[in-house]
């Protein structure tokens, strides 16, 4: 994810801090600390507020964490592959590339979250009691206070619409009814439903119980609205793509550059060709791939200089038979605009993310023309 810096690996998964954690860390660490300032009064709250505040959103977030770990631990467990972890201003997000098999599993997986996050609160609050006792009056009421904004994490995204782990329950459910494309586009009919809903209490406010104008709650409409238009593309594109080849949507085109021509003649290249990247090759076998941004971050002076293999970018090479939807994600994760594709070591074309494109449309146009005018036609079938 772009502007997400890595900051550990838990068993063997990235962890991530996306830059808006960083910017609403200040925002919430104020308001924690208003709340312990109000929970005890400015002059017997013992340290200063703010650094409160600081502990309990620091607190806070590592309890997210625990919460996307718990999905991604299962989904390890039950054969799916997890990406990374992204902390992120409103939560956190678990990047499963490869989910488990079933619509079972799936759902339990989307469980593990909450169910997490409610036992950590009800332990927090349990364990807040004897802290009272002891006398440590502040760190009880901050212990009592994170439970509870567990417990709110973990029913909060038990609500049935995406990008909550509700919506992902709800879509599991379906799937089996209407298929996992038009159970996921009802999962996130469902979740915009809520946006707008959000939106509206944020605007308008509740009389009697909640006010108007509330920033926060607008942020989360808007970050549920784009995560569940997102997540509907994201499965649309999958279905067009996961039965296609990479042999059957790349250009079959040789043209690349050698690892010690200068960047001048790689720009000529480029430019010659209308491309965005060319492959790099050294002795016959690809090294790296080439983008036009690298060689024009390059200033000019240099460029006659400079090799292609100084600025070229370690790329996997696909097979002619991997995925075209296996394809894609490599795209994106690496932020490419085409990839290598290789057979017996040797280039034989390149897979750019217009080829996709072009043959997510022709595979939509043929699935119109199956279902007729109308847009009846068989039902996905599911084992």
């Amino acid at each position: 994810m772009r502007g997400a810096i890595r900051i550990a690996t838990l068993r063997g998964i990235p962890i991530r801090v996306h830059y808006s954690f960083l910017l609403v860390l200040p925002l919430l660490a104020w308001l924690f600390g208003l709340t312990m300032a109000s929970g005890f009064g400015p002059e017997r709250l013992r340290g200063h507020p703010l650094l409160w505040g600081v502990g309990l959103v620091v607190c806070l977030f590592l309890s997210v964490l625990v919460h996307e770990l718990a999905h991604s631990v299962y989904a390890l467990r039950k054969g799916g592959q997890v990406s990374d972890i992204t902390l992120l201003m409103i939560g956190g997000v678990s990047r499963i590339t490869r989910m488990p098999e079933g619509a079972l599993h799936e759902a339990l997986m989307a469980l593990a979250g909450p169910a997490t996050s409610l036992v950590l609160g009800v332990l927090l609050m349990v364990g807040s009691v004897p802290l009272q006792a002891a006398g440590a009056l502040e760190v009880s009421f901050a212990v009592a206070y994170l439970g509870g904004l567990n417990i709110f994490l973990g029913l909060f995204n038990l609500l049935p619409a995406f990008p909550m782990d509700g919506g992902r329950v709800l879509r599991a459910l379906l799937t089996g009814w209407l298929g996992r494309v038009r159970a996921t586009q009802t999962a996130a009919f469902v979740g915009k439903a809520f946006a707008l809903l959000f939106g509206l209490v944020g605007l308008f406010g509740l009389p009697g119980l909640w006010p108007a104008g509330n920033p926060l709650l607008l942020l989360i409409a808007f970050f549920v609205f784009m995560g569940a238009s997102g997540e509907s593309r994201e499965v649309v594109m999958q279905s067009l793509l996961s039965g296609m080849r990479v042999r059957e949507l790349m250009t079959p085109r040789t043209s690349s550059v050698e690892a010690e021509d200068s960047l001048e003649e790689v720009e000529a290249r480029l430019r010659a060709e209308r491309r965005r990247a060319l492959p790099v090759v050294d002795g016959g076998r690809v090294v790296g791939l080439v983008t036009r941004m690298a060689v024009l971050r390059v200033p000019e002076p240099r460029r006659g200089q400079l090799r292609a293999r100084e600025v070229a970018q370690p790329v996997p090479a696909l097979s002619p038979e991997a995925s075209a939807w296996d394809a894609l994600r490599e795209m994106g994760q690496r932020q490419l605009p085409q990839l290598p594709v290789v057979q017996e070591g040797l280039l034989v074309g390149t897979l750019t993310q217009e080829d996709l494109v072009r043959g997510m449309q022709l595979r939509e146009l043929e699935q119109n023309q199956r279902n007729g005018p109308w847009g009846v036609g068989p039902r996905e079938s599911h084992t």
